[in-house]
């Protein structure tokens, strides 16, 4: 990395590699738009290396202002939208990107084909190369239809191959400190740091006097995508065992592969008149989604942060959280909303019960708080950080946990090892 690299005011050249991108569905592709949208704002030169999202060949885009590289790339059979890049199809054209380019510095979202293709290749030019985790293996397992002896395979395999990429990298982080203690549990070093995806808080706060209808039914709220691990079954059976006097109703912003599962399960348990579908649905419908919702549930066990319950935070939203991975700090019991036990309905009934059954102005107090914790997760502050981190400014630190023998103590990292 040449000196001028850390001069504060010299706009900088971002090269954003991601597994997956809009048109993708999720947080991770949410979060690298998010991400290159930010840095273009701020006057940075902004490019983004992601698998095209159908067939034909590698092409160059321009997104507001952030170039798109969409490299040729193949369906993976077993998942609804991902995409492969096979690297004999692809190599020349990362090279030709990088020469074309010339990033001061690569930040890649995964350690899957591009990752590794981009992270070596940095590496080898003396590019400033930036890795941030959104990945567990529990992600991909219902994808893959082998028995649970190859999984536990697969996760040990795929954790170590996580460690050898990611360990090229000058700096590497993820999204929250349970998943960076995660992380270090299957062996990366203690130097990962936590940093928020983060969110812009002012897109999903109510404007002025806007209220919800009085007449409206209470309504629990889901955001996501209908997949296995999101487990939005438990959610049905639980709205099928609240009091029939609450009269509540399930909404469920997003799509996915087990939608004509879970209509089949709302029919057979009698509640599909109210459990409604809302399918994808453009931000501005998503966030009077969330306006108009008395509570918001993840019942997900495989969230390194959950960037949609952050959403629903800065909504002033009550949660109702499964006490799985991240959920846990995002949620405090009688706070800002409750936690249940996961895959438990019964329970995950009673936790919404207690909210739906709330006074009007308890559900707001509730939501003040998850609006005030929310806070911490501002997007500005995440862009600011990320930032740092790309220009390597040696005075700042950051407070990173760090797990010792039955408890938690604080260490001060460098940001530039």
């Amino acid at each position: 990395m040449s000196a001028d690299t850390t001069t504060a005011d010299r706009p900088l050249t971002v090269l954003l590699v991601a597994e997956t991108y809009p048109p993708d569905v999720n947080g991770a592709a949410q979060f690298g738009h998010r991400l290159a949208r930010g840095l273009h704002e701020q006057g940075h030169r902004v490019h983004v290396l992601c698998a095209r999202p159908g067939p034909g060949p590698s092409c160059r885009a321009e997104d507001g202002g952030v170039v798109e590289h969409r490299l040729r790339s193949h369906r993976a059979f077993t998942h609804p939208y991902f995409r492969l890049c096979f690297p004999w199809q692809v190599a020349g054209e990362i090279r030709r990107v990088l020469d074309d380019v010339r990033p001061d510095v690569v930040h890649v979202q995964c350690h899957y084909i591009l990752g590794r293709m981009l992270v070596r290749e940095a590496r080898r030019r003396g590019i400033r190369t930036v890795a941030t985790n959104h990945f567990v293996p529990e992600n991909l397992e219902p994808f893959l239809p082998v028995p649970e002896w190859v999984l536990e395979r697969y996760r040990a395999v795929s954790w170590r191959d996580m460690v050898r990429v990611f360990g090229a990298c000058d700096v590497v982080t993820a999204p929250t400190p349970l998943a960076v203690r995660t992380m270090r549990s299957h062996g990366f070093p203690d130097t990962v740091l936590p940093v928020s995806n983060g969110i812009r808080i002012a897109d999903y706060e109510a404007h002025g006097n806007e209220r919800p209808r009085a007449d409206r039914p209470a309504t629990v709220l889901f955001t996501g995508r209908l997949a296995v691990e999101k487990n939005v079954d438990v959610l049905i059976e639980a709205l099928s065992l609240l009091p029939a006097e609450l009269d509540a109703h399930l909404e469920l912003a997003g799509d996915g592969e087990q939608r004509p599962a879970l209509e089949r399960l709302a029919r057979g348990l009698g509640v599909a008149q109210r459990v409604h579908f809302l399918g994808y649905v453009p931000d501005d419908e998503l966030r009077a989604a969330y306006l108009r919702a008395d509570v918001f549930c993840q019942p997900g066990t495989a969230e390194l942060q959950s960037l949609v319950t952050l959403e629903a935070m800065a909504a002033s939203r009550p949660v109702v959280l499964a006490d799985a991975q991240a959920l846990p700090h995002l949620a405090e019991n009688g706070v800002n909303g409750w936690l249940f036990t996961p895959g438990d309905a019964q329970d995950l009934a009673h936790r919404l019960a207690l909210v739906l059954g709330a006074p009007p102005e308890e559900r707001e107090r509730m939501g003040r708080e998850s609006r005030h914790k929310v806070a911490q997760h501002s997007f500005p502050r995440t862009l600011e950080t990320f930032l740092r981190i790309y220009r390597g400014d040696r005075p700042h630190t950051l407070r990173v946990p760090s797990q010792g023998p039955g408890r938690f103590r604080t260490r001060l990292v460098s940001l530039v090892r």
